[in-house]
């Protein structure tokens, strides 16, 4: 008896031990930093049952799980730490960060840290600035999160089929002063309930892959597909297969409600880790849009009945005050076969009532963000001297499978070279056929939005790490060349990365401090 006594109070104490370790640490809310757990989730904080990680050193397992969309569609997922999304990360401003990563799939890996300015040799692109981790093999992220936001994680090696299989994760850096009580984040995906079709597209994207653009250790492309602003296939590659969107992992009635008290004031992040653009709705409630790709807007203003288009890469946050008691939705709105699934209730405690309203068909506008908040001069503008200029025509279609940046496609190109300290003025154009959008995202800098289509940027500056371009649409962005190294500037619909919209931004002088190894098979799409 004293023997089993003994074995159970060791137990106990290992099991204390192993909750006490910041790797796994779970917060009640952005005030409390305890251990407290409620029902496999994060009261006040975020609506999936992945772990919120806080501290300074995190362990990542990438791994294999069986992950459940709904009741009825179970699939085979790539994670992070088991869970789709993978687990949170959220740390302080100007906090320095260890990621101790580990490769537990069968295939080479990476982790790039979508939006967030690392040094490069931690941006964690397989042949631009490290080689692939290998199956069975660790590699050690370090950084300092010095800029607030809304940020992601992601593999960058043949992302377009390793995302599709549930490889990502949410990234919070937390300002020093809070504006928000509740905070939730929903990263958007799209998911196919027949796994066979998905792993078939897979294939044939593998298949392309060794076909031909094949040099610079390995990196090749492969097929391409895309859907216009409500998700409509164009041409070549059918995205019709993707039948269920997902929050968080989850659909329809497997989406955990976002519960509010009256009176709170209720930041929710999105993040969207998928191909296509998702239109956002929140019903019943006054909300601002306060951050975009994690940059704080100067004085937004209230607004409501607007649907928030984000398309792939982008993040926006909005913030509400709960005033309206009631089971009220955050949805998508469209007419595709798995728009009906991407909602969640927005459900105050302590209330029974019910107004479950929801109409994802109604027609709403756009929310524009190139006349919102309140006018500010920028770091950047229009009419300023810059010490490069230069142009990037977009262009490509999906029944050629080829994606191009000034009539060439990736590792196939010139890129564009800049010196430490340049101020870099960047026109995009996109000249693809109608309804083939292209959401170009800048590795390891921020750039300012200075116009759109001719017309300056009014209201509030508009800084961003991700853009989508519509087909016709002309964006002006400036940036300073202040983060030395190898930087990818790609379109985020990763068919048309893989096809060859990938350019690369190069610093005078900057030499990568790995060698590319011809063996690790790297894939940076």
């Amino acid at each position: 008896m004293k023997l089993k006594l003994t074995v159970l109070l060791a137990a106990i104490i290992l099991f204390l031990a192993a909750c006490s370790s910041d790797q796994g640490a779970k917060t009640e809310n952005t005030d409390q930093r305890d251990t407290e757990k409620t029902e496999g989730k994060v009261e006040g904080l975020t609506s999936t049952n992945t772990e919120i990680l806080t501290g300074n050193e995190f362990n990542l397992v990438a791994k294999e799980v069986s992950h459940p969309l709904n009741s009825e569609v179970t699939v085979k997922a790539w994670t992070y730490n088991g869970s789709v999304p993978g687990s949170q990360i959220r740390v302080k401003e100007g906090e320095k960060v260890k990621i101790n990563f580990k490769n537990e799939l069968p295939d080479p890996t990476s982790i790039h840290w979508h939006g967030i300015p690392v040094p490069n040799e931690m941006d964690g692109i397989p042949g631009v600035t490290q080689n692939a981790v290998q199956p069975g093999e660790t590699f050690t992220y370090e950084f300092t999160a010095m800029v607030p936001g809304t940020y992601m994680y992601h593999s960058h090696q043949e992302a377009v089929n390793q995302m599709d299989k549930g490889l990502y994760g949410s990234f919070v850096v937390e300002p020093k002063e809070k504006t928000y009580d509740r905070d939730y984040t929903i990263m958007l995906d799209e998911w196919m309930s027949n796994q066979e079709e998905s792993e078939s597209m897979s294939e044939d994207l593998e298949e392309m892959d060794g076909m031909d653009h094949s040099n610079m250790n390995g990196m090749n492309h492969g097929a391409s597909s895309e859907a216009d602003e409500h998700g409509t296939e164009s041409m070549g590659h059918d995205m019709s297969g993707y039948d269920i969107f997902t929050m968080n992992g989850k659909s329809g009635d497997a989406i955990e409600p976002l519960k509010v008290k009256e009176g709170e004031t209720v930041r929710i992040r999105l993040a969207n880790v998928g191909y296509m653009s998702h239109n956002i709705h929140l019903h019943g409630h006054k909300f601002k849009v306060v951050a975009i790709d994690g940059q704080e807007l100067n004085e937004p203003k209230e607004i409501t009945e607007e649907l928030i288009a984000i398309a792939p890469g982008e993040r926006y946050d909005i913030e509400f005050t709960a005033d309206n008691p009631g089971e009220w939705y955050l949805e998508c709105h469209g007419d595709l076969e798995g728009t009906e699934g991407m909602k969640t209730k927005i459900q105050y405690e302590g209330n029974s009532e019910s107004t479950d309203q929801s109409n994802q068909n109604e027609n709403l506008p756009i929310f524009n963000f190139t006349n919102y908040g309140g006018a500010e001069t920028g770091e950047f503008t229009l009419d300023q001297q810059y010490d490069v200029e230069y142009t990037m025509d977009l262009n490509g279609n999906d029944m050629d499978n080829i994606f191009t940046i000034n009539g060439k496609a990736f590792p196939d190109i010139d890129g564009l070279s800049v010196k430490e300290g340049d101020l870099v003025k960047v026109t995009l154009v996109n000249n693809s056929p109608e309804g083939v959008d292209h959401p170009m995202h800048l590795h390891g800098h921020f750039f300012q939005v200075l116009s759109k289509n001719g017309k300056p940027i009014e209201g509030s500056p508009i800084v961003k790490d991700t853009i989508n371009l519509k087909s016709g649409d002309e964006y002006v962005v400036a940036f300073k060349a202040d983060n030395p190294g190898n930087w990818l500037f790609h379109c985020h619909d990763l068919h048309h990365a893989t096809a060859g919209m990938v350019y690369l931004i190069k610093y005078d002088g900057f030499e990568p401090n790995f060698t590319p190894d011809p063996d690790a098979n790297n894939k940076p799409e």
